[in-house]
């Protein structure tokens, strides 16, 4: 099947912090694919913008390694980097200072009709500064969108604070905090899955399903991130925003349509139905740990105390915890998230499995039966399975085995990017939903009991 291209109008987009590693690893290489695929107009342009003084010919020089990078080689043809490279501009300013600002009006002016979307692709502490200067130098027009990444302040206060800020600049509807989990091709698939078909919600619910397991698992460190990291942990920088959200696609009731304010209802009451953690269940609902010196990759990696340069810090660099929620459809059914750094193999799945026949017409010389189980990856390589139990071709008897049936398909941050100036996409996620997960994952950090050590679920 050929994907069809949603043409959008011609914009500006703005990304702060484009010199920084997540506009070098994800959002750059995104918008490459983007452009390759059509999906950009042709005098759209897009403006880095960082505190780093860079040329505009060294911000494409930057821009073109990071697709050399992360590119592969046959995607990377010479017409199709040259169109992308001409469509780069660079700016030079200071988030919380007046440098550079009048440079930033200088170059948006000749086109103020055009939609534009400032990115904020720096740490939280700088969305409010942007947006005060982007509001003082008259930068918001009618046609302006900003998009902040999750999470959003360390608990429900600062969150609400944050918002505040955000919003004495840009209108609410303007405002796309998005997480890019949910741009994935396969996490979108999961609406289409759940509430396109009559095959799974008569047994989406705690009749039938045994358990949930999200994993999002990683094989490197924290790679220079430490002090930012150290900040946030696994739980705040997976659990409370990327996981949160996976477990309320799975578990919310079908929403009266596909726009963004009626899939966030159903989500915010996921959130709100979540059992709380307590002092009598926290050692044994949950497990947070922190990688140390070892092998990785075939050579010697640093643990995370040395990475930080501190042999006192407490912050979790893997945590795996069970999640419970207090519903009809959903008591009694556990749903598992693990998440954590420096692990063997990077994967990224949700596994919803079935629980098992409750009597085998077989006889044992066919073998154990498996549970049926849909998994949906994320990562490395996207894709839907189903693992369904058959016979084992050939003379011998009845001999069970199970097989995958599904489809894989490859690519996370395009998504969510085409969706800023186009539409308003359902992975973009509310005000309101941003405490419920701060407020749970605070107290857990707070109150846990930390482990030098992993657990494996189930």
């Amino acid at each position: 099947m050929t994907p069809r291209t949603i043409p959008v109008d011609v914009f500006d987009l703005i990304v702060f912090g484009a010199t920084g590693d997540l506009a070098q690893r994800k959002l750059l290489p995104a918008l490459f694919h983007r452009d390759v695929q059509g999906q950009i107009p042709p005098s759209a342009r897009i403006i880095g913008s960082s505190r780093r003084a860079m040329t505009r010919e060294a911000f494409r020089a930057f821009a073109l390694a990071s697709i050399e990078t992360h590119v592969s080689e046959d995607e990377r043809k010479p017409d199709t980097c040259k169109r992308f490279l001409d469509r780069l501009d660079y700016v030079a300013a200071e988030a919380s200072q007046e440098s550079g600002w009048k440079d930033l009006e200088k170059v948006l002016k000749p086109h103020a009709d055009r939609i534009r979307v400032f990115y904020l692709a720096v740490g939280p502490d700088l969305f409010g500064p942007i947006c005060e200067r982007l509001g003082s130098h008259n930068l918001v027009t009618p046609n302006s969108r900003v998009v902040v990444e999750k999470p959003l302040g360390k608990n429900g206060a600062s969150a609400k604070a944050l918002n505040e800020q955000i919003g004495r600049i840009f209108p609410e509807p303007s405002i796309y905090r998005i997480d890019h989990y949910l741009g994935k091709e396969t996490v979108q698939n999961l609406m289409a899955l759940r509430f396109a078909n009559a095959l799974f919600e008569p047994v989406w619910n705690a009749a039938h399903i045994d358990n949930v397991q999200i994993t999002v698992a990683e094989t490197l460190g924290v790679e220079g991130r430490a002090g930012y990291y150290d900040t946030a942990g696994a739980l705040r920088d997976m659990v409370q925003n990327h996981m949160l959200q996976l477990l309320c696609l799975v578990a919310m009731e079908p929403p009266t349509s596909i726009e963004a304010d009626s899939v966030r209802d159903e989500k915010l009451k996921i959130l709100q139905s979540l059992k709380p953690l307590t002092d009598g269940t926290l050692a044994s609902q949950i497990v947070r740990g922190q990688y140390r010196a070892g092998a990785s990759a075939g050579g010697a990696v640093s643990g995370y105390l040395e990475e930080l340069g501190s042999d006192t810090s407490k912050t979790e660099t893997y945590v795996a915890l069970k999640a419970e929620i207090g519903s009809w459809r959903w008591n009694g059914v556990p749903f598992y998230m693990r998440s954590g750094k420096r692990l063997p193999s990077r994967l990224s799945e949700i596994v919803v499995e079935f629980k098992p026949v409750p009597y085998s017409v077989f006889g044992a010389s066919a073998g154990n039966i498996a549970s049926n189980s849909l998994v949906i990856r994320l990562q490395p390589d996207e894709g839907v399975k189903l693992m369904l139990m058959i016979k084992d071709p050939g003379p011998g008897g009845m001999r069970l085995r199970q097989l995958a049936a599904g489809q894989v398909r490859p690519r996370t941050h395009g998504a969510v990017l085409h969706g800023a100036p186009a539409t308003t996409p359902s992975s973009r996620t509310a005000r309101d939903s941003d405490a419920p997960g701060g407020n749970c994952t605070g107290a857990v950090r707070e109150t846990t009991t930390f482990a030098m050590c992993a657990v494996r679920m189930k």
